[in-house]
């Protein structure tokens, strides 16, 4: 039985009167449907989105879909944002799209060793690393920065782990729950795996974003939907979860009940969704001080300007206040 906070309609204002219609909302994601998007399916899926009001759609993303374009066209009201960087960028091209919940409080990212070649962040430095062009543009001036990598060391990543199986001293590029898994399957052993996250790469992830003009004339819309979030995410790690993995299955013939399944323990094992601040405030959480860290880091490395007003890109005004803390395991 999925299990839900007694307080969520009183927390959006939802008690007081009766909710007689619907409001249609699109949530329009950065990738094809999996694990990592669970919680929203969850609240479509149990219906806790509809509870204080929404009709919510989600449509997916993916290679040849820019979700972001419908929603600066106001085709979609909500959009799955990726890291921080997005933000900042938005930011500094006068957007007005603000992020207002951060799904992940660790970026997925990982970089992927074979075992006895690089069993330590540092030895990394000795290998060839496949690191794709946006990573190298984004984190990877981190790594170089913040811990001594090097261009030299860096080959283009072609998203093909053959180079990677072909030659043990290289490593790559990939997601926690997706890469690891695959050459666990495929090659039958399981790499080195290690958190860009856990190394202090201290960006949230999967933020949810929408147009400032959304928040001025919508805020009650905004706050149902992302407390829906929040609460479905809670129950899609730690309740019955069922309902919300046959709509992801469904939605993409390609994914698999294995491969979800390893995702959702990853998510857990990692601390990728509920970790840090949010054993505090709750899923969702940001916080003022986290985000000028990562922006402080990533002007050191080189990656935004100096000087950037980053404050018009985030809004901390619908996280934060414990919603659904209590679903969390004891």
């Amino acid at each position: 039985m999925i299990r839900k906070t007694l307080y969520f309609c009183t927390a959006i204002g939802a008690m007081s009167a009766p909710v007689h219609a619907l409001t249609e909302v699109t949530f329009g994601t950065n990738w094809l449907p999996q694990a990592e998007h669970g919680g929203f399916y969850q609240s479509v899926a149990d219906g806790t989105y509809a509870e204080c009001g929404l009709d919510v759609t989600i449509i997916s993303g993916g290679p040849q879909v820019n979700n972001g374009a419908l929603l600066m066209a106001d085709r979609i009201q909500f959009h799955m944002g990726g890291d921080l960087l997005q933000a900042f960028n938005a930011a500094s091209e006068n957007i007005p799209v603000v992020a207002v919940m951060a799904t992940f409080q660790k970026h997925p990212q990982v970089i992927i060793s074979h075992p006895g070649e690089a069993d330590t962040w540092e030895e990394l430095k000795d290998l060839t690393l496949l690191i794709g062009d946006n990573g190298f543009t984004s984190y990877y001036q981190w790594m170089i920065a913040a811990h001594g990598f090097t261009v030299e060391q860096r080959r283009p990543y072609t998203f093909n782990p053959a180079p990677f199986l072909a030659n043990t001293r290289t490593g790559m590029q990939g997601f926690l729950s997706s890469e690891p898994y695959a050459i666990q399957s495929e090659a039958g052993f399981m790499p080195n795996v290690f958190l860009i996250a856990d190394a202090g790469y201290s960006t949230y992830a999967t933020t949810v974003e929408v147009m400032q003009s959304t928040i001025d004339n919508s805020p009650e819309v905004v706050e149902c939907f992302v407390n829906g979030s929040i609460l479905g995410w809670y129950n899609f790690l730690y309740g019955e979860n069922e309902e919300a993995i046959a709509m992801i299955l469904e939605a993409n013939p390609d994914m698999t009940r294995d491969k979800i399944d390893f995702a959702i323990d990853m998510m857990i094992d990692n601390g990728i969704v509920d970790s840090g601040d949010t054993l505090e405030l709750g899923i969702g959480a940001m916080t003022h001080e986290a985000v000028e860290g990562f922006y402080t880091s990533m002007v050191e490395a080189g990656v935004v300007d100096a000087g950037l007003d980053w404050t018009s890109s985030v809004s901390f005004n619908f996280v934060g206040n414990g919603l659904g803390m209590e679903l969390r395991p004891e």
